[in-house]
């Protein structure tokens, strides 16, 4: 007693433990664990965080920069100024002249100044620079220089890259969004795939159910020699294909719920349910005939990143043309070193400011520049061209898609029709069957309109939301 208590407590416990793990879906949360978990998403979110960067790079151009750059060498020699020792005439005062005059070696009989073998006059005195007092320590040098550079004016250079910098910015947030969008289209086709599936895993087992009562009435009347043996096996033979086909719907459910887990990120092997139905399928929409393209052309984000993108090949060429425009920048340097040059060569550090203008003009590039202006000119053509293309493909995609929701809607009712009349066959052949008026023949052919009739109204449910779907994604109006 006590054992089989025990076994029944276990085994509500893992009833309770198993509900638990099955998690209920909405398509709400299915499209936000798909925003959250999809890869391509993450990856366009790093993008729009690198084109703010890239952004607020481009500002940063219009800042002066401040650089500081150093260095040290060790040389091998001192720096000498002589290659010997130095011997300097030298002067004295004559007052018969009023002026200094060279103190040189006069012949005592003529008192002419006396030349040397070289021609030269042969100094009386000299003043003497010995060799070493003109050699410096360079053995270590220290140097380096802290640099402000500003620019005045690069050709437009400066503000063009700004100006495509936030064009990129804003390029990123539209492919983003585009994608996010077809993120969404897709969740929502794999959730409806589901709902499809399932809506048909029930028309099967109720047709099993049909298949088998049939079977039951028919084995009765066999024993009571009313129907034959063939009978019951024609019977038979539809009621395994029906377990086989339904054998195929369910692992059909389970492959499209795998799918859909994929998508929204989920682990392939999680139990989950959907909190929809056939039922919450939408088929009394009414579809516009007309649209303003204009506004659908502001919402579509595709086209969007199409115009960003020819504002940004014509920032482009601005880019190129400011190449064979002249720059102009101010720049003002502290630069040091040691031993410095500034009082006597000392071994010590000094340094000393400089300011000035730097200007820049190209003068001659045989054409390189001009023909680089003239390609990315015609790269903005080329993006305006395909603008244009892209405008006329999305009025075709938007008369497709009213086309093709309008068309669902109708097959959807005419499916409703269908059913019913597939319905009242059954009701019928099975009032018939019971009166001895038809043969179990008739009722599965009825049975098999019926659930021809069901299935094709369930496509056509689904399909009318998928459609519609489709319209809200052309017409820029899916909400992410």
């Amino acid at each position: 007693m006590f054992r089989t208590i025990s076994t029944l407590c276990l085994t509500m416990l893992c009833g309770v433990v198993s509900m638990a793990q099955t998690q209920q879906l909405t398509l709400e949360k299915c499209r936000e664990l798909a925003l959250q978990n999809n890869k391509q998403i993450l990856i366009g979110a790093e993008k729009v965080r690198a084109a703010g960067y890239q952004k607020k790079e481009a500002f940063a151009a219009y800042l002066p920069a401040i650089d500081f750059n150093g260095g040290y060498f060790y040389n091998q020699k001192n720096l000498s100024l002589f290659d010997s020792d130095q011997m300097l005439p030298t002067k004295t005062f004559d007052l018969a002249t009023q002026s200094y005059q060279f103190n040189l070696v006069k012949n005592p009989y003529t008192g002419e100044p006396i030349k040397g073998p070289d021609g030269q006059y042969v100094p009386e005195t000299v003043a003497l620079i010995p060799k070493e007092a003109m050699e410096f320590d360079i053995h270590n040098v220290f140097f380096g220089a802290v640099t402000l550079t500003q620019p005045i004016f690069m050709g437009g250079k400066i503000v063009a890259m700004n100006k495509l910098t936030g064009f990129a910015e804003d390029l990123a947030r539209a492919m983003h969004s585009n994608e996010a969008q077809n993120v969404v289209y897709a969740v929502d086709g794999a959730y409806w795939q589901v709902v499809s599936l399932e809506a048909k895993e029930k028309l099967a087992l109720s047709y099993v159910a049909l298949l088998d009562s049939l079977d039951r009435d028919v084995k009765a009347m066999v024993a009571q020699g009313v129907a034959t043996r063939s009978d019951l096996l024609s019977v038979d033979v539809k009621l395994n294909q029906a377990q086989i086909d339904l054998t195929k719907v369910q692992n059909g459910v389970a492959l499209s719920k795998m799918a859909l887990a994929q998508i929204c990120g989920l682990p392939i092997s999680d139990e989950y349910t959907l909190a929809d139905d056939l039922s919450a399928v939408d088929t009394k929409a009414e579809i516009a005939d007309n649209y303003n393209m204009e506004e659908v052309y502001s919402r579509r984000q595709d086209l969007q990143a199409l115009e960003l993108g020819a504002k940004i090949t014509g920032q482009q060429k601005n880019v190129a043309r400011a190449s064979m425009m002249p720059n102009v920048a101010l720049m003002g340097t502290y630069s040091f070193s040691t031993p410095n040059m500034y009082d006597g060569f000392k071994n010590r550090v000094g340094g000393a400011f400089s300011v000035g203008v730097v200007v820049s003009v190209p003068i001659l590039h045989w054409g390189g520049n001009y023909n680089k202006y003239r390609a990315a000119r015609s790269q903005e053509t080329i993006m305006q061209l395909k603008l244009q293309d892209a405008r006329e493909m999305v009025d075709l995609q938007v008369k497709q898609a009213a086309f093709k929701a309008q068309e669902a809607l109708k097959t959807y009712d005419m499916t409703l029709t269908n059913l019913s009349k597939a319905d009242e066959n059954l009701r019928t052949a099975s009032l018939g069957f019971h009166e001895g008026v038809l043969v179990a023949d008739d009722v599965m052919k009825a049975q098999t309109a019926w659930l021809q009739a069901e299935s094709e109204k369930i496509d056509a449910s689904i399909d009318v939301h998928l459609c519609d779907v489709y319209l809200s994604k052309v017409l820029g109006t899916l909400q992410q």
